[in-house]
């Protein structure tokens, strides 16, 4: 008892003050989104926050969304406990946890009449889905960003998709689908769910936004056979380190140099100018980087 105890303590030791304060934001932003704007309307949200809603539509009001909500994810949250490990899923419950407690104090103690229509948009259900996606979109991609998660549906994915032949987004996507149609079939109506649909992909691309940021990189991939004349250039005109390669051509057998480099979007053509003023026969292939955590790290 007293190692378990003394283990229990240096695991939270690991948890960071910082991710705990962003992850209660989050899950307030969240409840925000969900209760204010696509709650009201009778519109979904994705993965397990949709399937709370239509559940919660679905059975007596003593079964709120806030019941749902913890009574699916938490489980999904400790199943995928050996995958994802103890920090995440800690993170994931308490994110899980403060979204669930918005959205009881939104419907249940504020002064907010959020029953029958949206308290900001009405009953519009363009203007409801769109930011209701949005703010949902920023409470789910802060959850992302700072270590937990905000939908058990993304664990399942980790856990069974690869199994299924699928990626983890194909998952996530078909479980959204297998949502929507049956939240058509249960209602009598599609116009709701076709909705949803614009409330999920408000919310994926704003997620994206924040767990990736506005300014994507791009990495160029290089293959030349004089990397120290271009290597020296880019590092001159661009102030950044580029990161050398050995390489072989496959076809005619000669030795290459591989140049990785990374710009920002702006700086692509220009990149591409001068390595082609150096070696006209170079080979450049460019990529999106989502992160970049030392702009210097090659030499």
């Amino acid at each position: 008892m007293p190692q378990t105890l003394t283990t229990f303590k240096q695991f939270l030791k690991t948890l960071s003050t910082k991710n705990l304060l962003f992850l209660t934001l989050a899950g307030a932003i969240n409840a925000f989104g969900v209760t204010v704007f696509i709650a009201p309307v009778q519109l979904y949200d994705s993965g397990i926050s949709g399937t709370s809603i239509l559940l919660s539509q679905l059975t007596p009001p003593q079964f709120s969304l806030s019941f749902f909500l913890i009574l699916l994810n938490i489980p999904l949250f400790i199943f995928g406990l050996k995958r994802q490990g103890p920090q995440f899923t800690v993170y994931a419950i308490y994110a899980v946890a403060c979204y669930s407690v918005g959205a009881w104090l939104i419907t249940d103690v504020l002064p907010l009449d959020v029953s029958i229509a949206s308290p900001l948009a009405g009953t519009d259900l363009l203007l409801c889905s769109l930011f209701g996606g949005v703010i949902s979109g920023v409470g789910s991609g802060l959850a992302i960003k700072f270590g937990g998660a905000m939908d058990g549906v993304e664990v399942m994915a980790v856990i069974f998709a690869k199994r299924l032949g699928l990626s983890v987004g194909s998952f996530v996507m078909l479980y959204n689908v297998a949502l929507y149609a049956i939240c058509g079939i249960a209602i009598g109506s599609w116009i709701l769910p076709l909705y949803s649909i614009v409330t999920y992909f408000a919310a994926l691309k704003t997620l994206d936004f924040i767990v990736e940021g506005i300014e994507r990189s791009k990495a160029a991939i290089i293959i030349t056979t004089r990397p120290n004349d271009i290597c020296a250039a880019l590092t001159t005109a661009f102030a950044t380190g580029a990161t050398q390669l050995a390489a072989k051509g496959g076809f005619s057998n000669t030795d290459r140099a591989m140049i990785y480099f990374v710009v920002n979007r702006f700086q692509v053509g220009r990149m591409q100018a001068i390595v082609h003023e150096i070696d006209p026969m170079a080979y450049i292939t460019i990529s999106e980087v989502a992160d970049v955590f030392s702009a210097n790290a090659g030499n």
